[in-house]
């Protein structure tokens, strides 16, 4: 039975997220499960830390904001005029927005709403935040061919449609 994390393994991680004032960001109620090897699936600092480790073995690491949610960036605050927005927002709704160049879709939240003025904020919620991961490996198998080619993970805690 496999119990090293390589390319191309299936992991089951057990984690908590913390802030680095120690407030729980992510209780970890559900396992992490992901495809290792270059498929996007975490962070590639904790994927990087990752390569090797045996099932049981447990590590914190912190990351910092570039290599998690991004650095906070004032260009993705706007200030709308309320006419541009259905009239039962709230703060703390979000909503997809394309980009200019039609490229991506940046999901913004409402933050602020004021004399017919909207401010929406398009930075992850945790974007200028250092995370502090508590990682323990649960479980590592062999990836079947179709989750390879797919370049994620099937079945429980994997895909879903």
């Amino acid at each position: 039975m496999q119990t090293e994390i390589v390319k191309n393994s299936v992991v089951t991680l057990n984690y908590t997220v913390r802030d680095p004032d120690g407030n729980l960001i992510d209780d970890g109620a559900h396992p992490l499960v992901y495809l290792h090897g270059g498929y996007d699936g975490i962070f590639p600092v904790l994927e990087e830390l990752l390569q090797g480790k045996q099932v049981g073995e447990r590590f914190e690491v912190k990351l910092q904001p570039e290599d998690a949610f991004g650095d906070y960036d004032e260009e993705l605050v706007l200030i709308e005029d309320a006419k541009l927005f259905p009239e039962n927002i709230e703060v703390g709704m979000s909503f997809e927005r394309v980009t200019d160049d039609g490229d991506e879709e940046i999901i913004y939240r409402i933050t602020d709403i004021a004399d017919g003025k909207v401010v929406v904020d398009g930075n992850h919620p945790l974007a200028g935040t250092a995370l502090v991961f508590d990682v323990t490996v649960a479980e590592v198998r062999a990836a079947s061919a179709e989750e390879i080619t797919h370049g994620h993970v099937h079945g429980a805690g994997g895909h879903h449609h």
